[in-house]
């Protein structure tokens, strides 16, 4: 398993700190961005969470997927590499 993650469900409100804070739990976060949008800088409700191995990885999962943070069911899975435009 790699140690990159997608979060998904995020509240619009959370932040990559809040994030990260969170998903310490599971391990030593390495990364933690919740992606914007472009023209409005508002958040698009899911990111990315790079953990420090794919134990500490599948952990996070373990632990997070459809469980509720900031009043939102996440969904927590391996992230899948970015597709060619």
């Amino acid at each position: 398993m790699g140690n990159k993650l997608y979060v998904g469900n995020l509240s619009y409100k959370l932040t990559d700190e809040a994030l990260k804070e969170a998903f310490a739990q599971a391990g030593t976060v390495e990364e933690a961005v919740i992606i914007t949008d472009r023209m409005s800088g508002r958040s698009k409700g899911f990111g990315f969470i790079t953990m420090s191995t794919g134990e500490e990885a599948q952990a996070a999962i373990e632990m997070w997927h459809e469980k509720e943070l900031d009043g939102r069911k996440l969904i927590v899975n391996e992230a899948r590499p970015p597709r060619e435009r």
